[in-house]
């Protein structure tokens, strides 16, 4: 039997080691406050920060870092709501003058109905940023074609959605998914689209290295409970996936041995 070292399993961006392979969201929570107690429970070690929507910037109102220290947990700018290349990059470049920080989430859309997100302008800036020396993570469509070439530009994780960003709908195209699992070399993180303790789990068996969820936590009427329920999900999921699930059979096999029965 093949054994199992959970202690090397371990979760690498670039040259950034996570404790926890489940990063979350800092968005639609009611309070900084609640953010803060949902992060904990999570026990994620890095959050995303829209940079756009988020206060990090305004002393005169509250700010996330008054919640979470960012020398205790890794942000993780990124640009939600950016509809074209020039604005992503501006908002990403501004992160780094504000706090340094060149590992970034990119995600650029492509229409306000769909959220999906527009790769011809997602694999030109990626091009850009990998070039100023970011450390980039692309929110990108779950297409293996896509996620290949942003993986050969430098991408540092490919992060493909499960479905519409904010929809709960949980992972509609497992095929996908695991062809980009098995074509890359850097760590596939599922992202968007998750809905439920039970999605992340799925993502996780299929072999992906992480997940990053926020609507599916911050939108549940008990956030902080759920946040507690993904960690055990992502936890449960990858230990499944490093067991090595049974074999699928078409018909019926007894558990029970088939010899020295009682008659």
């Amino acid at each position: 039997m093949e054994e199992v070292n959970l202690k090397k399993d371990i979760f690498k961006i670039d040259n950034t080691i996570l404790k926890s392979r489940l990063i979350v969201g800092t968005g639609k929570y009611k309070s900084f406050n609640e953010t803060a107690n949902a992060v904990k429970a999570s026990g994620a070690d890095m959050v995303t920060v829209a940079v756009r929507r988020v206060n990090i910037i305004d002393k005169k109102k509250p700010l996330l870092m008054d919640y979470l220290n960012p020398k205790k947990i890794k942000y993780l700018p990124n640009t939600a709501g950016c509809f074209n290349s020039n604005d992503a990059l501006r908002t990403l470049r501004l992160a780094r003058e504000i706090g340094g920080w060149k590992m970034v989430k990119l995600e650029i859309l492509g229409d306000k109905k769909t959220l999906y997100p527009d790769m011809i302008e997602t694999i030109k800036s990626t091009k850009t940023l990998v070039k100023e020396g970011f450390k980039v993570l692309v929110y990108c469509t779950d297409d293996p074609l896509h996620a290949k070439k942003l993986e050969d530009i430098g991408a540092s994780a490919i992060m493909p959605l499960a479905a519409p960003i904010g929809s709960g709908l949980g992972i509609y195209n497992k095929l996908n998914i695991s062809l980009i699992i098995k074509n890359s070399k850097v760590p596939v993180i599922i992202d968007a689209g998750l809905g439920t303790a039970s999605d992340a789990s799925i993502a996780m068996e299929l072999g992906c290295q992480g997940v990053l969820v926020n609507s599916a936590i911050a939108l549940a009427k008990n956030p902080i409970l759920m946040a507690e329920a993904f960690k055990n999900a992502v936890i449960s999921g990858r230990q499944s996936y490093l067991s090595g699930r049974m074999k699928i059979n078409t018909y019926g096999i007894a558990s029970s041995p088939k010899t020295g029965l009682i008659s």
